[in-house]
């Protein structure tokens, strides 16, 4: 119930006083603890009947609410709503008078649900807020189930291909023509629906000699899906270039888009990404699914002595905090969880990024245009003449961002950014050798975090097992030190598609810079200097953190030696 959503149903419960607050964040615990939806949560626990929390979200969203959803809806309704668009947004039509049109709607929280139906019936809609598991039921029952697999389109874009030009005879108008093929469109739309449903967070379109591969990215891992055929590449590629607005007739440079659609009545968005290739155009989409997405800081799972010292860092009136860390390991949702926890109505926060991921109300978002001149040092500039009390970049890429992030440091802004760096104490020595003066580092940078995503054992099937003596040696273990410990994998099962992981876990090394650090940093220290002192003050690396999350049973040894 309200997958998705259960930051907002928590704050409309709690600012409502609807439920008890020892109780509310009892079952927010054991939503997260579980990933059952915390609504179902509420009404299973018997904290608040289902017609009243019904009520509370209707009222919060300014909609009506229909505690009882009839046995079946009016004929006039169903033949006004086609099955694609019913399915496609998840609503049931409840009745039609003249031109409105009331809808109940499975996630009656998405924001673009109501432009987007107005458009597409051309009539004033109302929507009304139902139990969504019955919602779901009067569109199965009124539209039948869906029947587009994977399998079953691969068979028309066999005959579909049959029947396609060759690619060097086709004109811009031919292209365009094919990319809104029916079987092209379904295809693209499953494709798509099927990795918001598997939790994928980039989808790969790729075009090699002879074939064409789609693979989804799931828990940092990269799966392949059944490959449609290759003379269908340019088809589908186009297709997804038309959904983001892009030339389609341009495929010798790169081009970066975005698409916001309505998948399964939730509202995602898409960043895309095309590269020219030998073979064709290759795709890459980033799923920017915010109900997926928890920008919580209390839920991004840190141990709580780094999670008080980070918000004891971004509270500070002025400074540099810093999440260093690679590619695909969290450091955008550690920075937006931050600045959710630091927007108030009393402070004005700025964001320069490349590009902007996930928008946040009440916080002004800038996305660097490179082609117009718009870099993050440029941005960051003109930031310090809006007066802003907070500033985020994006990442320190060169000398002249990092001069300016110091410059409004020093004047009294907080600045928090990324960089890319292998450990926390690496990011000191790495805005050194960028160019920039040690007594200015140590006079403004505040706490550096550096974390890893780590794949999480599938609970499903998770298995003890006694570890080799060389894998033990990859971590650098002697088989004594581990006597009487349990190691464990997931044997792999439908659950984690055979995988043995399913879900992350986040692992965080944090480094306060103290004064005995900032003399170090003033007098040039090397990088096994400063670490030294780092672990001497208490600092505890990724590596022994990794260890700990091995002896849970939360990950496995081959994911720490991959990532640490």
């Amino acid at each position: 119930m309200f997958e998705g959503h259960d930051q907002a149903v928590f704050d409309l419960l709690a600012e409502r006083s609807l439920v008890a607050p020892d109780s509310l964040r009892d079952a927010f615990d054991e939503h997260r603890a579980t990933g059952k939806p915390l609504a179902r949560m509420i009404v299973d626990l018997g904290l608040l009947d289902q017609p009243a929390l019904l009520r509370a979200v209707a009222g919060h969203l300014g909609c009506e609410c229909l505690p009882v959803l009839p046995a079946a809806l009016p004929d006039d309704a169903v033949a006004l709503v086609g099955a694609e668009l019913a399915r496609t947004y998840g609503i049931a039509p409840l009745a039609v008078d003249g031109f409105s049109i009331s809808l109940a709607a499975v996630d009656p929280f998405n924001p673009h649900l109501l432009n987007d139906l107005t458009f597409a019936l051309e009539r004033d809609v109302r929507l009304t807020v139902s139990d969504p598991a019955g919602v779901q039921s009067l569109i199965r029952q009124h539209y039948g189930e869906e029947d587009t697999s994977l399998e079953g389109l691969l068979g028309d874009l066999n005959a579909q291909a049959l029947a396609t030009p060759a690619e060097s005879t086709l004109t811009e108008t031919d292209i365009e023509q094919l990319a809104g093929l029916t079987p092209i469109i379904r295809f693209v739309n499953v494709v798509l629906a099927q990795a918001i449903r598997d939790q994928a967070s980039d989808i790969h379109f790729e075009p090699f000699d002879h074939t064409f591969k789609i693979r989804y990215r799931i828990d940092g891992a990269l799966h392949d899906m059944s490959p449609p055929p290759k003379s269908l590449a340019l088809p589908i590629i186009s297709r997804l270039k038309v959904l983001a607005n892009l030339n389609i007739a341009e495929r010798r440079l790169p081009q970066d888009g975005r698409i916001r659609l309505t998948l399964a009545g939730r509202a995602v968005d898409l960043r895309v990404s095309t590269l020219p290739t030998q073979f064709g155009e290759s795709v890459v989409l980033r799923v920017l699914d915010q109900s997926a997405v928890r920008l919580e800081f209390a839920q991004l799972g840190m141990p709580e002595p780094i999670r008080r010292g980070v918000e004891e860092i971004i509270h500070r009136p002025n400074g540099i905090f810093l999440v260093t860390g690679p590619t695909g390991s969290g450091k955008t949702t550690t920075l937006y969880s931050c600045l959710k926890l630091l927007n108030t109505l009393d402070a004005k926060l700025l964001t320069v990024e490349d590009p902007v991921e996930y928008e946040i109300d009440g916080i002004m978002q800038v996305p660097v245009n490179l082609a117009a001149g718009l870099t993050f040092a440029r941005a960051l500039r003109t930031f310090l003449r809006q007066d802003p009390d907070i500033v985020m970049v994006g990442e320190i890429r060169d000398l002249d961002t990092a001069q300016i992030s110091i410059q409004a440091s020093l004047t009294g802004h907080l600045v928090l950014s990324t960089l890319h760096t292998n450990d926390a104490p690496s990011a000191i020595t790495r805005l050194v050798d960028m160019g920039l003066e040690p007594f200015l580092l140590a006079s403004t940078v505040e706490a550096v975090l550096a974390q890893r995503l780590l794949r999480r054992v599938c609970p499903t099937c998770r298995t003890a097992y006694e570890p080799t003596a060389p894998l033990l040696r990859q971590l650098n273990v002697a088989p004594a030190a581990v006597a009487g410990r349990q190691f464990f994998k997931g044997a792999g099962c439908p659950e984690c598609h055979h995988s043995g992981y399913r879900g992350r876990v986040g692992i965080f090394e944090f480094l306060r810079v103290s004064d005995p650090l900032r003399e170090l940093i003033v007098a040039g220290a090397s990088l096994i200097d400063l670490r030294q002192k780092a672990l001497d003050e208490g600092m505890t690396t990724l590596r022994a953190v990794g260890l700990a999350a091995i002896f849970a049973g939360d990950t496995t040894v081959e994911e720490i030696v991959k990532y640490t």
